[in-house]
């Protein structure tokens, strides 16, 4: 009896913590990080700003568990592109893989784009520079050519210009989508190919 009551406080507690990062990352993009407060966030969610507290203590706490549990499929599959074979089929799948986990934390990445100064000042923006980096040591090839090196890291870049760049052409957001990514995959194969990659 006792574990049932345990675990029901946990997933009550897990929904309160997410819901807190909801609200607070719909804040965030309203407003902008900096002049979104506790007080404000605690506000939109009907609670008071002791009961935010419990779950985190500053705006950046709530940020950085956003960031690390929106990114965590990247980093799933940084671990899982490591242990695969270097060939085109895994580094392809490694950008299909890649595209899903940028669209699902679509929302996270539109506020990292448009708050890139604040970004840039917290300790996500360092993060997540690593773990692009990370993502990029998997796909290139280190001994391709410099052209195909950059090929590679433009496949990942187009992903991300898919979100941003491009939101006004087109008028199909599933065509765009497959647009962009069928670029990113081109860029793969080309730079695949330059590599001397079968």
């Amino acid at each position: 009896m006792g574990g049932t009551m345990d675990g029901t406080r946990q997933r009550r507690r897990g929904d309160t913590r997410r819901r807190i990062q909801d609200v607070a990352l719909e804040l965030f993009a309203e407003q902008g990080y900096e002049k979104t407060s506790l007080r404000e966030i605690a506000e939109r969610l009907e609670v008071t700003k002791a009961a935010l507290y419990y779950h985190f203590k500053t705006k950046e706490e709530i940020l950085v568990s956003i960031f690390e549990d929106l990114t965590q499929p990247i980093e799933d599959l940084i671990e899982w592109g490591r242990l695969q074979p270097h060939t085109l089929a895994t580094k392809q799948e490694i950008v299909r893989r890649y595209a899903t986990a940028l669209a699902e934390a679509e929302p996270l990445f539109r506020f990292m784009h448009e708050n890139q100064a604040t970004v840039r000042d917290l300790r996500i923006g360092e993060s997540f520079k690593r773990r692009i980096q990370r993502l990029r040591d998997i796909i290139v090839d280190p001994d391709a050519a410099l052209v195909d090196q950059v090929r590679y890291t433009s496949a990942i870049f187009t992903l991300h210009a898919g979100m941003f760049l491009i939101q006004d052409m087109g008028d199909d957001p599933e065509e765009k989508n497959r647009a962009v990514l069928e670029v990113a995959m081109d860029l793969v194969a080309q730079a695949h190919r330059g590599a001397g990659g079968s």
